[in-house]
């Protein structure tokens, strides 16, 4: 049904119409109105048994999810930046127990500095604890790719996350379709866990395991992984039959037939670079937008086939390894190994700052005129970096970086509107 309706509170619709047994969560901004959305309906008896548990942290709504998920309950959870660290250790212990625990992440940035706006650094700092990942473009995908993890972890056994951008899309007021609860029984079946622990039939999970097994079932968990690159195009088609609507899979590209430039990105900066895109393809040029919805496991074959007719691929990154730069962007330069393309790494949206059309036409810009660096920080403002760093340079007491570099935008922003 089409509602006009924020991004958090139709997530929480498009969720409860999956007939979660239990949720556990803690709040912490941008997630919050999901699960407040969903804690409202389990006290008006809408969900049926659900049971909602308040926990004490994010380290507990995750553990009480593997309890939950252990016994063979239907089990989601919510969380965001720093709340996705303090859940670190049993996030590893969920992938590692092989339990279909769904989870949204509203992505944020992670601190120091403290800051609450978008980029995805947090869920791509949790890239290696064996959850599938799969990124929303605009809310009627978040909505649909929540309703397809579910059948993808149950199918498979293992955990995934729904990362959508923080405040961009959940507290965004759109126009989203919200999965009938008719289509989603006909699409998800009900839960049969593959493993249960019952006091009937007395067993063990999470066993200790030494170097005999370690091996084996650490590479268990990756062919899981690869699997699920198989299963996610079948369940997104099988989404399609039941809805009516193309929604998720592996990889989403945008005018990208004739393309001798491919732009690369995740989430809902998708949405700008194809508007730049349509104006620039308007005047000629050969340009379109590869969007990756599946992160984890990471679509190698589907990435290199789109790429494979381009001269050139760019990734506009939200997040960035510090020391060494590009993460998709590794990726997809393993993906296309031996097709002899220019890469080119560009840093766009940490801490929220804004993708505005006018930067990622300077960009585009700078490709047609050869100068644009192979890694670089979109609107990188030199003059505070510089400054910061002679004042390091001059003295060995300089204080907080952070702190340094805002007073002095703050004070160059003063003197612009001549305060």
């Amino acid at each position: 049904m089409l509602e006009q309706i924020e991004g958090s509170k139709a997530m929480a619709k498009a969720i409860s119409a999956c007939r979660p047994d239990v949720i556990a969560a803690y709040p912490i901004s941008p997630q919050t109105h999901i699960v407040e959305g969903l804690s409202a309906m389990v006290k008006k008896g809408e969900l049926g048994s659900c049971e909602f548990l308040n926990v004490e942290s994010e380290y507990g709504a995750m553990s009480a999810c593997i309890g939950a998920s252990a016994s063979g309950a239907r089990t989601y959870t919510a969380t965001a930046s720093q709340g996705l660290l303090y859940m670190v250790e049993p996030v590893f212990n969920a992938s590692g127990l092989g339990l279909p625990i769904v989870m949204t992440v509203a992505n944020r940035a992670l601190g120091a500095p403290i800051n609450i706006w978008n980029d995805h650094s947090d869920s791509m700092s949790q890239r290696d604890s064996g959850w599938l990942q799969l990124f929303a473009e605009n809310n009627q995908e978040a909505a649909d790719l929540h309703v397809q993890a579910f059948r993808i972890a149950e199918e498979l056994s293992v955990p995934v996350m729904v990362c959508m951008d923080g405040f961009i899309l959940t507290h965004s007021v759109d126009e989203v379709d919200i999965p009938e609860q008719e289509q989603v029984d006909r699409y998800l079946p009900p839960f049969v866990p593959r493993q249960e622990l019952d006091p009937a039939h007395p067993l063990s999970i999470g066993a200790m395991v030494g170097p005999e097994a370690f091996t084996e079932v650490k590479y268990l968990q990756h062919v899981k992984q690869l699997e699920a690159l198989s299963l996610i195009p079948q369940v997104q088609q099988e989404f399609q039959e039941v809805f009516g609507r193309d929604s998720g899979g592996l990889v989403r590209p945008y005018r990208c037939e004739d393309a001798d430039t491919v732009v690369i990105a995740l989430g809902s900066v998708l949405g700008t670079i194809k508007d730049v895109v349509d104006i620039r393809r308007d005047a000629g040029e050969k340009i379109g937008v590869l969007g990756i919805t599946s992160f984890r496991p990471f679509p190698f074959e589907a990435v290199r086939e789109v790429l494979s007719g381009a001269k050139r691929f760019i990734n506009i990154e939200k997040a960035f390894s510090v020391g060494i730069g590009g993460i998709v962007s590794s990726h997809c330069r393993h993906a296309t190994e031996g097709l002899g393309l220019e890469s080119f790494e560009v840093f766009a949206g940490l801490g929220g700052r804004q993708v505005t059309s006018r930067s990622l036409d300077e960009m585009f810009d700078q490709i047609k005129a050869g100068t644009l660096p192979e890694q670089t920080f979109l609107d990188l403002d030199e003059d505070l970096v510089n400054a910061e760093l002679e004042r390091e340079h001059h003295s060995r007491k300089s204080g907080p970086v952070a702190e340094n570099v805002m007073r002095d935008a703050q004070a160059r922003s003063g003197q612009a509107l001549g305060i």
